[in-house]
């Protein structure tokens, strides 16, 4: 079992950035692949962006794309979300998840395809 512990969120203002970070433990970190999901209020859990680890490759929701980054470090056993350019329509709670087996061949990369959430952190950015 992974737990997951992400931080980061705060306050800011329209155009501004943010680094979430979400710390595992429980497993050898690089076992696991781990991505970021969001939930705005009253709004469906939605993916931002994921990591594979055994090939480096990253995916990102189109909305993500050009703005946010997804990272991480082994020694730290972090993943982190670089935000850029931040808009008031990101203001969601942001969660660290766990990728299941073949999560990447998902076409649209849905919470079925993710389990073991953190608490989430909050994010909001004002106009």
């Amino acid at each position: 079992q992974v737990q997951l512990e992400e931080s980061g969120g705060g306050l800011v203002q329209a155009g501004g950035s943010l680094r979430l970070s979400c710390a595992a433990s429980g497993r050898t970190f690089s076992s696991y692949d781990l991505g970021w999901f969001r939930q705005a209020p009253g709004k469906e859990r939605e993916f931002v962006a994921a990591i594979r680890w055994s090939s480096g490759t990253t995916y990102y929701a189109d909305g993500a794309k050009g703005r946010f980054s997804i990272s991480g470090d082994n020694a730290k056993n972090t993943v982190y979300l670089q935000m850029n350019s931040l808009k008031p329509e990101d203001t969601a709670v942001y969660y660290c998840t766990v990728g299941r087996t073949n999560w990447y061949l998902s076409a649209d990369r849905n919470l079925l395809d993710f389990g073991s959430w953190g608490q989430g952190t909050q994010v909001t950015v004002s106009s």
